[in-house]
């Protein structure tokens, strides 16, 4: 059996393709590394793409701290239809017609999620209840009551209006849900809404920079892998710890 003593730490950034769980990429980098103590950094639902943190074998000790930092997002906000899931793999519960929104109706609705407020987290999350997450009762087609929970929102910029289309990006504190966050802004402008794209650009001080591509992962060496670590060191002097 091998000493983890004996085997690399750090924290590996991937670059998530659409249509792949987070746990499918954490499949593929223990079959690549050989190491079985790798655990990733704040989910990513599939049809999300960007930074997912892998931390593997001492990192792991470090999981909750790099979770808990916050993270900027783009996305695409789809106007005039409301789904299950409050993203576009869901089932459409409602369809309403976007009236012709101005830019300045479009921004107050984006300025009224700004700074700190409360979210109810969708039923289709990873969130616990009573021990089961909240997705698997969805599956059961069950809706329990949700406690709404404190977010924050720094900034947003919106870079397209393309009625029904919306493009943003967003940096928000950890435990934040962008599809609820399009969700509900589609309701503030009257016409419903949902999350139709979404990439994670940023987490804490970790960005899309030093990534390595899903098929990289699939196909590089071990040492190769390795040597696109971020050290524990270099996380401690990022920290300033």
């Amino acid at each position: 059996m091998q000493n983890p003593n004996d085997l690399p730490s750090g924290v590996l950034l991937i670059d998530k393709d659409p249509g792949m769980t987070s746990h499918d990429v954490v499949a593929i980098a223990r079959r690549q590394l050989n190491i079985k103590k790798i655990g990733h950094c704040g989910t990513l639902d599939p049809m999300a793409t960007g930074l997912l943190m892998l931390v593997i074998n001492r990192a792991t000790k470090i999981q909750d701290l790099l979770m808990s930092e916050d993270k900027t997002y783009t996305g695409t906000l789809t106007l005039g239809e409301t789904t299950s899931t409050q993203d576009k793999e869901g089932e459409v519960l409602e369809q309403r017609e976007v009236p012709s929104l101005t830019d300045g109706e479009i921004k107050k609705a984006f300025d009224s999620f700004t700074g700190n407020f409360e979210q109810i987290p969708p039923m289709v999350s990873a969130i616990k209840k009573d021990g089961v997450p909240l997705y698997k009762l969805a599956r059961k087609g069950k809706v329990v009551k949700r406690d709404p929970r404190p977010v924050f929102v720094t900034d947003y910029k919106i870079s397209r209006i393309e009625l029904p289309h919306i493009d943003f990006s967003v940096d928000c504190s950890k435990g934040f849900y962008v599809r609820t966050y399009a969700n509900d802004i589609g309701e503030q402008l009257g016409c419903g809404g949902h999350l139709s794209a979404l990439r994670r650009t940023r987490s804490g001080r970790f960005t899309l920079e030093r990534a390595v591509s899903v098929e990289v992962l699939k196909k590089a060496s071990r040492e190769e892998l390795v040597s696109s670590f971020v050290s524990l060191a270099e996380i401690s002097l990022m920290r300033g710890a």
